[in-house]
């Protein structure tokens, strides 16, 4: 049952990375374009959406990693390791990196959304929002984990 339940995440996890694969490579690049043809006399800015966007997909494809490799650890049964804390605490940074690229790609996102209807505004809230949730719950496992493994050597010592 624990394999089963692992190795659905494992697919869950190769299933996000593909779906964001496929928005990178078909909508990315014409929501830059939309960009900017909306503002023809800004040159720049469709290679700032391009920045904003195609940067936040290095630090999600390198968190999905630490995932998958958190998931093989559980199957390997060595989730109570420093490799674990390590993996935990690289999530929690490439969701605040995230979180910062749409934070300052905000800005951005706004102006654009001036021009359109309906606005899109909103989006950049809920990912800069999501990636957040998802850094005070890695930075929470992470900080549980370490005091799990400290306790676990403590007990380790005094047998």
């Amino acid at each position: 049952m624990k394999n089963a339940s692992t190795l659905f995440l494992k697919l869950a996890v190769i299933l996000m990375g593909i779906a964001t694969l496929a928005l990178c490579i078909f909508l990315v690049s014409k929501f830059g374009n939309f960009a900017g043809d909306l503002y023809p006399d800004i040159a720049y800015m469709k290679y700032l959406v391009f920045i904003v966007m195609y940067g936040s997909a290095v630090p999600f494809y390198f968190a999905l990693y630490q995932a998958f490799n958190l998931l093989r650890y559980i199957d390997e049964k060595t989730a109570f390791s420093e490799l674990s804390v390590k993996a935990l605490k690289t999530i929690k940074c490439c969701a605040i990196t995230i979180s910062g690229l749409y934070a300052l790609g905000l800005p951005l996102f706004h102006f654009i959304a001036k021009k359109i209807d309906p606005p899109i505004g909103i989006m950049p809230l809920i990912i800069i929002f999501t990636s957040l949730v998802i850094a005070v719950f890695a930075a929470i496992l992470q900080r549980l984990l370490q005091e799990a493994i400290n306790i676990k050597s403590e007990n380790d010592l005094t047998i």
